[in-house]
């Protein structure tokens, strides 16, 4: 059974895990290529419409661990789950 990810996991622009997770002006969290493509073309926010302050995106550090560990824990689930279902 597939687990869902945590929503704060996942880019409200491609609807999918963030890889590269970046936090805009409104305080909320992209992938990185998404909300570059976003901002070529609007200064506004994805999620609430407004006016963005600025346009600098700051890497997401402690997001993107997150993401990662929970992507590693699945991982090592996934196989226990495959090798007790072969073995």
């Amino acid at each position: 059974e597939e687990e869902e990810p945590p929503a704060d996991f996942i880019c409200p622009i491609t609807t999918e895990v963030m890889r590269n997770p970046v936090m805009a002006a409104d305080g909320h969290a992209y992938e990185r290529s998404a909300i570059e493509r976003w901002l070529a073309t609007k200064s506004t926010s994805p999620m609430t419409g407004e006016e963005l302050q600025h346009t600098c995106l700051a890497d997401h550090h402690m997001l993107r661990r997150m993401i990662r560990e929970w992507g590693e824990t699945r991982s090592a689930r996934h196989e226990v789950v495959e090798h007790l279902s072969t073995g």
